[in-house]
């Protein structure tokens, strides 16, 4: 049954499709891009939070290492190519 929400006048607003359905489901990357509009329900949010926690972690201090490494990596190939 769609939403019913209260207005001012006596016309009912109704909300004919889910805001689901304006999400792609085409892969995982378009499902977890911040650049993408979520607009959901509480639970959408809750069981999106859920599915992000059930990832895999990487502490602060790996990530940290791992980004210093790149950038030690990625600084050295611009100086090689951009002389």
């Amino acid at each position: 049954m769609p939403k019913q929400y209260k207005t001012k006048s006596d016309i009912p607003m109704v909300v004919s499709e889910p805001a689901v359905a304006y999400r792609s489901k085409t892969n995982k990357v378009d499902s977890i891009n911040p650049n993408v509009p979520f607009c959901g329900t509480q639970e959408e949010w809750w069981e999106h939070f859920h599915r992000i926690e059930e990832e895999e972690f990487t502490p602060l201090e790996e990530a940290n290492r791992e980004f210093e490494a790149w950038k030690k990596e990625y600084l050295a190939t611009l100086s090689s190519t951009h002389i």
